[in-house]
């Protein structure tokens, strides 16, 4: 059994999270996760909320409320969206939390005994109608490598540089709109990322498992030339400026910087997990204290990999302590929506709360993984959630198991009947479908979630197929006995199918079982009799329609109420 850390990106703050950002990083995790413990392994899965900087301040301000009330309530928003999406999180902390600000302040500290902070006097950006220094989001304008208009302070969008305020073109407050802005003196703590560039390389370069987006992004930063980052930012709300456990001389109105402190929330989260639960988390974290054996494996959208290939590994790597480092990431690139972007302005996309209001979670858990954006972006549109929805989960798999439950009632008494023993075509199926396992089995390790889920449907084709060849509504006019081999089998196939859909379908897979009176989640070993599990004379109960078709008028509301290809 091994040990198994787990972090997805941590969902920020201001308001719900929409279909791309689930797709892209909670969504891909929460399968993985369910996965290997369904193989058994241990597994600790960690998420929180991101809730300092800049973006937090606005969106209290907009909503009429001090930054703390306004945090408080939207941490309780996004738990409760998590878990009715069934996002396993062992923990789904908050960056805000004494733990983190404690560990921030002590990485900090221990970066400049390294001789990997120093203090600068920095030329920001001051806005004159607002009063006060404009770091990052507070200041938009056009980006200066492409061009595009709108990039933030901190990172344009469009061709994902990292910038500084100061680079932006034609810069504007996005507090209120102002251009009457100047550059004017501050003093600020940088991270030295340039010193210890060749030791960041050398980390990434030894990270041979991962997956080409998520290595091209870290060279395409190493390559440009490392850059000394910023640190600290003019904002109220974060975690404040210490030296040697005291404030900072000159920095008691300014924070540590939200790229600095949110990916050690992960740690910190894993410290409030502990302390509630009376776990230890330091043998998960610490090399020195057993983490020696952990794998540790991070899911994100391309957009946060430059972060946690360079800026989050300086941090650690840059202490000088035996901190745990990422083993596998996994990033995702963009799922659009018809082709353009989420954007709650123009009535376009769903969010998590939103999505729960149309259909059950498991709708949407299976059209994300199964057509998510893992190696290409990808657009959702109704069209194709109706399709896929109707073709794979209610006619692949549903249909198969009311099928062959219904027919097992009316015509077996409702048990798994006794008689007849397999044939070639038994022998034939049991070959196919621990291929279709195996295969199902592979792409999980692989973290390759649509390539697993095209394994797993293929194993629920290969049931309806049986049935078609085996017929025992056919059979049972002439040879009871090769019928009940029939609705034997299929029966044992619903139990199978049940333990392959649990991970991408956990509300529904235990109904599946239920159907065939088990509740074994586990995911199938190689060596398993898979297809005479089931125990002679058990009780079977059709659990109703597992999914309903999406009609056509559906997606017509839908679109009218969200937009479609005409939004």
């Amino acid at each position: 059994m091994a040990r198994i850390l787990i972090t997805s990106a941590l969902p920020y703050i201001n308001g719900i999270k929409h279909l791309g950002n689930l797709a892209g990083s909670m969504l891909p995790a929460d399968v993985w996760a369910r996965f290997k413990r369904a193989q058994g392994h241990e597994v600790l899965y960690i998420c929180a909320t991101d809730e300092h900087g800049t973006p937090a301040e606005l969106a209290a301000a907009a909503a009429g409320q001090d930054v703390r009330t306004y945090c408080d309530e939207q941490h309780e928003i996004q738990k409760a969206a998590g878990q009715a999406f069934g996002l396993s999180y062992d923990w789904f902390g908050r960056s805000s939390n004494p733990q983190n600000h404690r560990l921030t302040q002590h990485f900090a500290e221990a970066l400049e005994k390294n001789g990997l902070i120093e203090e600068r006097v920095d030329r920001m950006i001051y806005s004159i109608d607002d009063a006060r220094f404009l770091p990052d989001r507070y200041v938009e304008g056009t980006c200066p490598h492409c061009g595009h208009v709108g990039a933030r302070g901190d990172q344009c969008d469009n061709c994902g540089r990292l910038l500084d305020p100061t680079d932006l073109i034609d810069p504007y407050s996005s507090v209120s709109g102002s251009k009457n802005l100047e550059v004017r003196d501050t003093r600020h703590l940088y991270l030295l990322q340039t010193k210890i560039e060749p030791e960041i390389r050398a980390w990434v370069d030894g990270k041979t498992g991962w997956q080409q987006l998520a290595k091209s992004i870290a060279y395409k930063h190493l390559d440009e030339g490392l850059i000394d980052r910023g640190i600290t930012r003019d904002l109220a709300w974060g975690v404040p400026v210490t030296k040697d456990g005291f404030p900072r001389p000159g920095m008691e109105d300014k924070v540590f910087y939200v790229w600095f402190d949110a990916p050690i929330e992960y740690i910190a989260a894993t410290e409030e997990w502990a302390e509630a639960t009376g776990g230890s988390w330091r043998d998960w974290w610490r090399l020195d204290e057993g983490a020696e054996d952990v794998r540790y494996v991070q899911f994100m959208g391309k957009d946060n990999v430059a972060f946690h290939t360079v800026s989050f590994p300086a941090t650690i790597i840059g202490s000088g302590e035996p901190w745990k480092t990422v083993d596998q990431l996994k990033a995702f690139n963009w799922l659009n929506w018809y082709g353009g972007k989420f954007s709650t302005s123009q009535k376009r996309g769903v969010f998590m709360d939103q999505a729960l209001e149309l259909l059950p979670a498991d709708y949407w858990r299976w059209r994300l993984t199964a057509y998510g954006p893992e190696h290409a972006d990808s657009a959702f549109t109704w069209e194709d959630f109706q399709a896929s929805t109707n073709k794979d989960l209610a006619d692949v798999l549903g249909n198969f198991v009311n099928r062959i439950v219904k027919f097992a009632e009316s015509k077996f008494d409702g048990v798994v009947p006794e008689g007849g023993e397999g044939g070639p075509v038994e022998i034939q199926l049991e070959a196919d479908i621990k291929a279709a396992v195996a295969e199902a089995t592979e792409q999980l390790e692989a973290m390759e979630f649509r390539k697993a889920a095209v394994a797993i449907r293929a194993a629920w084709v290969l049931g309806n197929e049986y049935l078609q060849v085996a017929a025992p509504w056919t059979a049972l006019k002439t040879d009871r006995d090769r019928a009940a081999v029939g609705v034997r089998t299929g029966l044992n196939l619903v139990a199978l199918f049940a333990r392959l859909a649990a991970p991408i379908l956990p509300f529904t897979a235990p109904r599946i079982a239920a159907s065939v009176g088990v509740d074994d989640l586990s995911w199938p070993g190689a060596d398993e009799d898979l297809l005479n599990r089931l125990p002679v004379g058990g009780k079977v109960e059709a659990q109703g329609v597992l999914f309903a078709k999406i009609e056509d008028a559906q997606v017509a509301e839908w679109s009218e109420r969200f937009g479609g290809a005409d939004a």
